[in-house]
């Protein structure tokens, strides 16, 4: 692997502290809608299930491979089986567009952003230095 050189910027601090109060809004914004787009997706994907089984209900004339085992303590049968099937004839799945945070994941990324914000805020220092980006940048 080649050894990158180091890039060194100096970079203004209040564009810092601008682009760090940004990104705690976005964080605050996404966390707070979370929930709603966790519903959203579910509900897709539920769809997305029940369009599946119909289409394998549909096409289980074509299956191979049946494989079945009864539970006689708990009176379930499960039935597998394979079906060969084109990409395109199958459902879309839905996917998320959206990154599932963590209480604690968020509370820890939040409370850096704050104090990155509180300890740019009280430099005298006109620029911020590689190291001090360095820190930050995943934030940003």
């Amino acid at each position: 692997m080649a050894r990158q050189k180091a890039i060194s910027v100096k970079i203004a601090t209040p564009k810092v502290i601008k682009a760090l109060e940004t990104a705690l809004v976005k964080l605050e914004a996404d966390y707070a809608s979370q929930e709603a787009n966790e519903a959203k997706y579910q509900k897709a994907h539920d769809k997305w299930v029940k369009e599946l089984s119909a289409y394998a209900v549909e096409n289980i004339k074509k299956a191979e491979n049946f494989r079945t085992n009864y539970r006689k303590w708990n009176n379930q049968l499960n039935i597998d089986f394979d079906l060969t099937v084109l990409e395109k004839d199958l459902p879309i799945e839905p996917e998320k567009d959206f990154e599932t945070l963590h209480v604690h994941t968020y509370r820890e990324q939040k409370e850096e952003i704050s104090n990155a914000i509180r300890i740019l805020k009280m430099t005298d220092e006109e620029v911020v230095s590689t190291s001090t980006y360095n820190a930050v940048a995943r934030y940003l």
